[in-house]
């Protein structure tokens, strides 16, 4: 399951995986994130806030997120993914070959840090 909070005020998502993701989980999010983005234009940004990558419970939970990604990144300004994983330093890198909104990597303990870069700068 995943925890999602939208704050509406900063136009920002924050994502907070507990355990295996699972395709309930990326249509969660739509759920939520998609009517926002319908009636504001954009989202200035995607915290992915979790200590350590959980992986997918299933090969359709990688597809919903893949096409989760393919559906966002041209809406989302930036994505902060918050965790002390590996996955942050990998995915910032690939990621900025194939998707349009700035990725960053921030340590856990660095959530506020995540969220000032998406508010307050440029992109």
């Amino acid at each position: 399951m995943m925890q999602i909070h939208l704050n509406e005020k900063e136009y920002i998502a924050i994502l907070k995986p507990n355990g295996r993701l699972s395709e309930g989980d990326f249509t969660s999010a739509r759920d939520i994130i998609d009517p926002f983005i319908e009636n504001h234009g954009k989202l200035n940004g995607i915290i992915v806030y979790v200590e350590t990558f959980p992986g997918w419970d299933s090969f359709g939970a990688l597809i919903s997120h893949l096409k989760f990604i393919d559906g966002h990144h041209k809406k989302v300004l930036k994505v902060a993914l918050v965790t002390n994983s590996i996955i942050g330093d990998v995915t910032e890198y690939i990621g900025k070959h194939f998707i349009q909104a700035q990725i960053k990597h921030f340590e856990f303990a660095d959530l506020d840090k995540a969220k000032k870069w998406i508010i307050t700068s440029k992109k």
